[in-house]
């Protein structure tokens, strides 16, 4: 081998394990790795898995067979919840090099290193205990990417076992990354020109109950919205049991807490919730709710499981019922995916495949129905945006990302980018929101 050896990237699955492929990204460049881009030829390809659901699943797959298909000559490391939680099923797969576990991804460089030095051979294997995970301090990159929001991982692992999630076993337990680090972390980011900054974390409102001493998520927060130059923080999802008064102090009165807030509901009915080991009741998702939803133009997002065990016609109208009372901007609707390994997965009250599909595309037709009204409420209005990297592939617009998460394209120069710009909104409908530059900060 030549020059630098060059290694490409495929993520699946949620903003976590983005964060975690950039982290992973830089340590292999301190290393001496040069990045090209996935579909590609590279000496390594990593591919960072996913294990939420069964389609989550066949897109890892899917991700591995193409890395093998566009350079068969590469090395291919997989890394991530799937390799966590399944190894053996990974290593099965022709053409998988190397397997590796979120237990072991701080050791990736040097793994990654050794395999390129030696001969082609079986799939080695290296997951160990997530109980023994720890969260690793980032490293901030050499270089800004093209981003225009940044992401803080603050958190990972979850102290809950609900019946349905594979996450904690692919995840491990709670664990926070210190405030000083974080607080570092957002500064650098900053200062490098990005002027959102999302926090995020599987079980994002416990940050801090492991630190010595403790702290908790709304000491954070009052550290951070301090800072300078900082114009929006946002959070990823949070359980609606973190969102303690402290914590909506903060949130509903600090100017650069972005206005948009997702409160993972996934069914409106207590004996479902109670059957899915949630920590939180209808009441007190509602109390939340409600008071999130006197800051002015937040936006509210949520998720929803439809044709969980045992789910009834009338656990499923309880949420429906639900849904059309909440002021909900979007939500996300998920069949009932059962996962090795959890408790549900044994349960033989299972909800028949055509029931599910039905029920998903009604909850659906209601979601589409209230992100449209609150969309459309927004024309008229002028909003500041965070102008991100990539422009509409219809239109070639520019495309900017609300306070309260709405994308809205617009005309525009490039030298807009990763800049804020203040848009008014002209016209919303199925197709997207549209709106005019009126001024760019």
């Amino acid at each position: 081998m030549t020059g630098a050896p060059t290694i490409a990237f495929s993520t699946l699955g949620c903003r976590l394990n983005q964060v975690d492929t950039r982290q992973l990204q830089a340590r292999l460049e301190d290393r001496g790795f040069r990045t090209v881009p996935f579909g590609t030829r590279a000496d390594v390809i990593v591919v960072n898995t996913c294990t939420v659901t069964a389609r989550a699943e066949l897109s890892d797959r899917q991700a591995i067979r193409r890395a093998r298909r566009n350079s068969p000559d590469s090395r291919v490391v997989v890394t991530g919840c799937w390799a966590q939680t399944n190894p053996a099923d990974v290593a099965a797969l022709g053409g998988v090099d190397l397997v590796v576990g979120n237990a072991d991804k701080p050791r990736l460089p040097d793994l990654v290193a050794t395999l390129l030095e030696s001969p082609r051979a079986a799939p080695r294997v290296e997951v160990g205990d997530i109980a023994d995970a720890r969260i690793e301090t980032p490293v901030l990159p050499g270089r800004v990417d093209g981003r225009s929001r940044a992401f803080v991982k603050i958190q990972d692992g979850c102290q809950h076992r609900c019946a349905f999630c594979i996450v904690p076993l692919a995840r491990g337990a709670s664990r926070s990354l210190p405030a000083d680090v974080i607080e570092a972390q957002v500064r650098r980011l900053v200062k490098a020109g990005h002027p959102e900054v999302v926090l995020t974390g599987v079980d994002l409102g416990h940050w801090g109950a492991d630190l010595t001493p403790r702290s908790t998520l709304a000491a954070l927060l009052q550290r951070l919205v301090r800072m300078p130059g900082l114009r929006w923080l946002r959070l990823s999802s949070m359980l609606p049991a973190y969102f303690s008064d402290a914590v909506l102090d903060v949130l509903t009165t600090a100017p650069a807490i972005a206005p948009h807030f997702h409160v993972p509901l996934q069914s409106g009915s207590d004996r479902i919730l109670r059957r899915m080991r949630r920590p939180y009741t209808i009441a007190m998702y509602r109390r939340v709710v409600e008071r999130l939803a006197a800051i002015p133009g937040v936006g509210l997002g949520a998720d929803t499981i439809v044709g969980f065990p045992g789910e009834t016609d009338d656990d499923f109208a309880a949420t429906l019922d639900l849904v059309d009372t909440l002021p909900l901007s979007y939500l996300h609707v998920f069949p009932y995916s059962a996962r090795r390994g959890t408790e549900a997965a044994s349960w033989s009250e299972r909800v028949p495949a055509p029931t599910v599909a039905a029920r998903a595309r009604r909850l659906r037709s209601v979601a589409a129905a209230r992100g449209l009204a609150f969309r459309r409420a927004l024309v008229g209005r002028l909003e500041d945006v965070l102008v991100l990297q990539t422009r509409d592939r219809v239109t070639g617009d520019l495309t900017g990302l609300t306070g309260n998460f709405v994308e809205v394209t617009f005309p525009g120069s490039e030298r807009l980018i990763r800049g804020l710009a203040r848009v008014r909104v002209l016209a919303a409908d199925a197709a997207g929101v549209r709106g005019r530059l009126e001024d760019a900060a």
